[in-house]
């Protein structure tokens, strides 16, 4: 099913239901497929895949960190030469 987009914002929680449902929901902007309303799938974890899950953000997180600006001046913009405020 193809609607415009000013249509489908009437009709949005039919539209998901519809998707949720099988249904291939397509939105148009003028005339033209903008996008597709599809179902999420849910990924059930058990104990062990949400761990190894945890554990990958966490290794991802430590090689993506980068040093930020040193805590004790990180408020140096905001006084002047003689410590007094600007």
């Amino acid at each position: 099913m193809k609607i415009s987009v000013t249509e489908a914002k009437g009709q949005l929680t039919d539209l998901v239901r519809r998707a949720e449902g099988g249904d291939e929901i397509i939105l148009t902007r003028h005339g033209q497929s903008a996008v597709q309303l599809v179902p999420v799938k849910s990924a059930r974890l058990d104990a062990r895949g949400r761990k190894e899950l945890l554990e990958a953000i966490r290794a991802s997180g430590v090689a993506n960190a980068k040093p930020g600006p040193n805590p004790a001046r990180s408020q140096d913009f905001l006084y002047d030469g003689d410590g007094l405020p600007k």
